[in-house]
C-alpha cells in the first residue's frame, strides 16, 4: 500500500456499509471536542485511577515491550491528538493514522507534523485495507468507544501480518456506577471489556504482557505464524 506522507485520506470504500457509531464516537466528530481532547488525554489516567502515569511514562511503556522501529509500518487506530503516531514516527516507523473524525485529523497533524505519518480519515471497524498490512497496531481507548468492539478487535487481528504486534490501551470493566451510566446509549454508549474477554476476540494471536493500573488496561499481542 503506497505510503504519502502527510496525506488526508478517506480509505473507506463506498461499498462496504458504514459501521454504527456509538455516542462517543459521534462525539469526536465535534471541533469543539477534537480541540480538547489532547488536554484531556494528557490528564486521563490519572483521573481514571492511575495516579503518576503520565504519557511520557506510556510511552515508554509501550516502546519497551513493543520496540518500534526503523523499517516497520504500523497503523494507529483512532489516533485523535496523535499521541501514539507520534512516538512511532519519532521511534523510526512509518506510520498509518486513521481516525473517523476529520476535527480530529486536523488537529493530530497540527501537533505531530511528521512526514512519516499518513492521516487517514477511516473507521477501522470496516477499513477495506488488505490482510496483513502492518507490522504492528496501536489501539489507544478507542476499544472502549466503539459501537462493535469484537467487530474492530478482529479487524485489527486480519490486518496484522504473522509476528505482527497488537498494543491495546483501554478502560477495563471494574463493574462500577459510573461505568453502567456511561455505557447506556445516551450517555455514551461505551464498552467496558474483561482483559479475558478480548482475549477471546483475538484466537489467532496470544497475549504477551498485561499490566493494570487503576482501571486502565495494557495489553501486548503477537499475532500467530511464521514471522514474514
Amino acid at each position: 500500500m503506497p505510503h504519502a506522507a502527510q496525506a488526508k485520506e478517506n480509505l473507506n470504500p463506498d461499498a462496504h456499509p458504514a459501521p454504527t457509531l456509538s455516542a462517543a464516537q459521534r462525539s469526536n466528530l465535534s471541533p469543539v471536542t477534537a480541540w480538547g481532547y489532547a488536554w484531556w488525554r494528557a490528564r486521563s489516567l490519572a483521573l481514571l485511577g492511575a495516579r503518576g502515569f503520565t504519557l511520557k511514562r506510556e510511552a515508554a511503556l509501550f516502546t519497551a515491550l513493543c520496540r518500534p522501529g526503523a523499517g516497520q509500518r504500523w497503523l494507529d487506530v483512532g489516533t485523535s491528538a496523535g499521541f501514539y503516531a507520534g512516538v512511532l514516527a519519532r521511534a523510526g516507523a512509518r506510520v498509518t493514522a486513521a481516525d473517523l473524525s476529520p476535527a480530529m485529523l486536523a488537529v493530530a497533524a497540527r501537533r505531530e507534523p511528521d512526514p512519516a505519518i499518513t492521516w487517514v480519515n477511516l473507521n477501522v471497524e470496516a477499513s477495506g485495507l488488505p490482510d496483513a498490512s502492518f507490522d504492528g497496531v496501536t489501539v489507544g481507548a478507542t476499544l472502549n468507544e466503539t459501537h462493535d468492539p469484537a467487530r474492530l478487535l478482529a479487524e485489527l487481528e486480519r490486518l496484522l501480518r504473522p509476528g505482527g504486534q497488537l498494543w491495546l490501551m483501554y478502560l477495563r470493566r471494574t463493574a462500577g456506577p459510573v461505568q453502567d451510566l456511561l455505557a447506556r446509549p445516551a450517555l455514551g454508549g461505551l464498552t467496558f471489556p474483561d482483559p479475558a474477554w478480548v482475549a477471546r476476540q483475538l484466537p489467532g494471536c496470544v497475549r504477551t504482557d498485561g499490566l493494570g493500573v487503576g482501571a486502565v488496561q495494557f495489553d501486548r499481542f503477537v499475532r500467530s505464524g511464521r514471522t514474514l
